[in-house]
């Protein structure tokens, strides 16, 4: 019943609906806005490409590492201290960022933001979660949704329109304005659940948090810089991948052993969490991958700028938006998850197919719109149905710890999804090259009049005979390359594509067998 004291209405509930949304909204964001501005940075400060790509990974690592512990943390301060102190960490840190002189300034403040932004994530979950009655739950994931599904697709055209127009500081000023309100808000309007007591200091699991921390951080990392440092060839990702496993195992130890857990896994006990997780896991694979992929492969393959590249995703985003309370309101009405999920992922996998069928060299924009709006349906089709079957049958302080365990498997998602298909083009990039060049015959007439017509072509702006030779085998080359890219790109789309439609049958399965425990499951959490 204290979970009941804690529903709010009117006024009151849009006010910390919106102020949860707008701090969901921050953290989101920042992990995507950094990605256009790199390069600016990377001039200002001095930094290599290595160095300079550790505003993005620091960020990351923060993040992961926070996330498990927010409802541990939330119960030792109070919900509202605790939230509260990560906007302010938030804020405080977006303005060192954008003072930072050095690189190593701006990488450790990014991390100190990731941290802050991480709690920010799961709190705003749970107190949207909390604030309304539990027969308007879904449409609460509904609303926090849209800045989840909506946030990755804003940060790059946002980031491109301020790098621009602009300097690269601003990116991270803009948080402070946002951040000061936020702050002010949550200390007026959020309340804090009186759950179980304050752990001592002499109580506290400090191996577990270290534990912890070594953990989620050795896998963040091999997983943001495995293929740049070419994997089980570093001996630095050894160190890493082995710190991970040996974090993972003993964490997971510590935890169902010690008296104080930092981290409840008992709560994963619950069967709707544990599939929730998991599917979490794969939503994070497939929309943080494709809001990767797709802005690279416009900009690399057709020469799009960063707010070009961005603006594209903008209006699948919306439809996304559009779609959450339409699914909220099919959840109220008892329409089972599995069956939305389902439906999800198939959408998902046509949106993944027609990528692979419409990609080539010279794609036009609005080759893209109608994929893309089909991409934004199957998100929202997936947020809502996956979230509210995960938290439907937890009480009280089980929604914060529920909610910390499919945020941080959202989130590795995403972190996977970039790793693998980073990986596999870098791969697949060669393996088609190499097909494309043995089967390439200098002597075919065809491969001799191409050669010849470049040749001239540049021999007509002037370039002598034997140099724009030498320019027309370098633009042959440069052709076969591109083409190489592309054929991968239609992979990664192919294969991400099947991977969601063989998911099916498994969603299916399971959360039937679910609903046969417990035939109340859809009424009482899809109200």
């Amino acid at each position: 019943m204290q979970q009941e004291s804690l529903i709010e209405y009117g006024s009151k509930r849009v006010i910390i609906t919106l102020t949860a949304i707008v701090c969901a909204l921050l953290e989101i964001v920042d992990t995507t806005i950094v990605n256009v501005a790199l390069n600016d940075m990377k001039g200002n400060l001095g930094a290599t490409t290595s160095e300079v790509g550790w505003v993005v990974t620091a960020y990351a690592i923060g993040n992961v590492i926070i996330i498990p512990l927010t409802s541990w943390l939330s119960m030792q301060f109070g919900r509202r201290n605790y939230f509260a102190a990560s906007i302010i960490l938030f804020t405080i840190c977006s303005f060192l960022c954008g003072n930072a002189t050095t690189i190593n300034e701006l990488i450790i403040f990014r991390f100190l933001q990731g941290v802050g932004g991480g709690a920010l994530l799961v709190t705003s979950q749970t107190i949207i979660t909390e604030s309304y009655p539990p027969e308007k739950r879904s449409m609460a994931q509904a609303i926090y949704g849209m800045g989840v599904i909506v946030g990755p697709t804003l940060g790059p055209p946002l980031g491109g329109y301020i790098v621009d127009n602009f300097t690269w500081p601003y990116i991270f000023y803009i948080n402070i304005p946002l951040g000061v309100i936020a702050a002010l808000l949550t200390l007026q309007f959020v309340r804090s659940p009186k759950y179980g007591t304050k752990s001592s200091i002499r109580d506290i699991d400090w191996l577990g948090i270290g534990l912890l921390a070594v953990f989620v951080g050795s896998l963040q990392y091999v997983l943001e810089k495995g293929q740049d440092d070419d994997w089980f060839n570093s001996s630095t990702i050894v160190v890493f991948i082995i710190l991970a496993i040996l974090g993972g195992f003993f964490f997971i130890w510590r935890e169902w052993t010690a008296k104080n857990p930092v981290v409840q896994l008992r709560v994963l006990k619950n069967s709707n969490l544990r599939v929730g997780t998991v599917l979490s896991f794969i939503m994070g694979f497939g929309l943080y991958g494709s809001t990767f992929i797709i802005p690279l492969y416009t900009q690399a393959t057709l020469g799009w700028t960063a707010t070009q590249a961005g603006m594209l995703m903008v209006p699948a985003a919306l439809m996304t938006a559009f779609m959450m309370p339409v699914i909220a309101q099919l959840l109220q009405r008892g329409i089972p998850q599995q069956f939305l999920v389902a439906t999800g992922m198939l959408i998902f996998f046509f949106f993944c197919y027609w990528g692979y069928k419409i990609i080539t060299p010279d794609t036009s924009k609005d080759d893209f719109f109608w994929m893309l709006m089909m991409r934004g349906i199957g998100m929202g089709l997936l947020f809502i149905p996956i979230t509210s079957l995960a938290l439907s049958k937890l009480k009280g302080k089980q929604i914060g710890e529920g909610a910390a365990f499919t945020g941080m498997m959202r989130q590795l998602g995403g972190s996977f999804g970039i790793a693998a298909i980073t990986t596999f083009m870098a791969r697949k990039t060669m393996q088609h090259r190499s097909d494309l060049v043995t089967n390439l015959d200098i002597t075919d007439p065809m491969v001799q009049n191409r050669v010849n017509a470049m040749q001239h072509s540049f021999m007509a702006k002037g370039i002598p005979s034997n140099i724009a030779l030498q320019d027309a085998y370098k633009a042959l080359d440069g052709a076969v390359t591109k083409q190489a890219m592309v054929l991968s790109y239609m992979d990664v789309f192919l294969y991400i594509g099947v991977m969601f439609l063989i998911c099916i049958p498994f969603v299916m399965l399971v959360k039937g067998n679910m609903k046969k425990k417990g035939e109340k499951l859809d009424l009482s959490n899809a109200h």
